[in-house]
């Protein structure tokens, strides 16, 4: 059975990622909330989850000894598929501009900055749900058509310098970012663990996902 490696370092919706991970595999992968560098490195797939801000939550995954250098080993030699969620995505760029700058992961490279909407009746955070807008192919999106509903709690977007590896929008008074991708490498803007059906079935895709 394949190991899914849900990295734990004090940041994100862990238990609720882990539900909708459990629910989404139905059996057919063991998933393991871990920050042990040796668990990561030797994972079949990871996920990063995140919610807080760029530069805390860089911090928080640096202060975890090893896994940072664990998941280049598994993710940019091995080649495991990852999956960032929300601040796991935006970490996984060159890096933020949230209170300064902070160096991402430097994965996918690009800047994450503050959503500005046109429409000032529009909030930030941007919360709730919003449709999905230029879906690409990418099979982790499989089952995620335009205009498909999933949810948002973020202020901050992960703007890749290569148009190419945008694989969704969403729009809240201007477009951006919903989804990146490239190589072995996916991550979404939006919460998977709180866009039910949607939601599970992205994460369903994302584990038989053959990069």
């Amino acid at each position: 059975m394949q190991r899914v490696a849900l990295i734990d370092y004090g940041s994100g919706n862990l238990r609720s990622a882990e539900k909708a991970l459990v629910r989404a595999a139905d059996g057919r992968a063991d998933i393991v909330v871990t920050h042990d560098p040796d668990t990561v490195a030797r994972a079949d797939r990871i996920v990063l989850p995140g919610v807080g801000a760029f530069a805390a939550c860089m911090a928080a995954l640096a202060a975890r000894d090893g896994v940072i250098a664990a998941l280049n080993a598994a993710v940019l030699e091995r080649g495991a598929p990852f999956l960032g969620i929300c601040v796991g995505m935006q970490l996984m760029a060159g890096r933020g501009l949230e209170f300064g700058e902070t160096p991402g992961l430097g994965w996918i490279p690009g800047d994450v900055r503050r959503i500005a909407p046109s429409d000032p009746a529009l909030k930030v955070p941007h919360m709730g749900w919003n449709n999905l807008e230029g879906v690409t192919d990418h099979p982790v999106l499989a089952g995620l058509q335009a205009g498909a509903p999933v949810y948002f709690t973020h202020s901050f977007a992960m703007f890749p310098e290569d148009s190419a590896h945008v694989a969704a929008y969403v729009d809240h008074g201007g477009r951006f970012p919903a989804a990146v991708a490239r190589d072995n490498l996916a991550g979404v803007q939006f919460h998977p663990e709180k866009s039910q059906a949607a939601g599970l079935r992205l994460l369903s895709d994302f584990l038989e996902w053959r990069p």
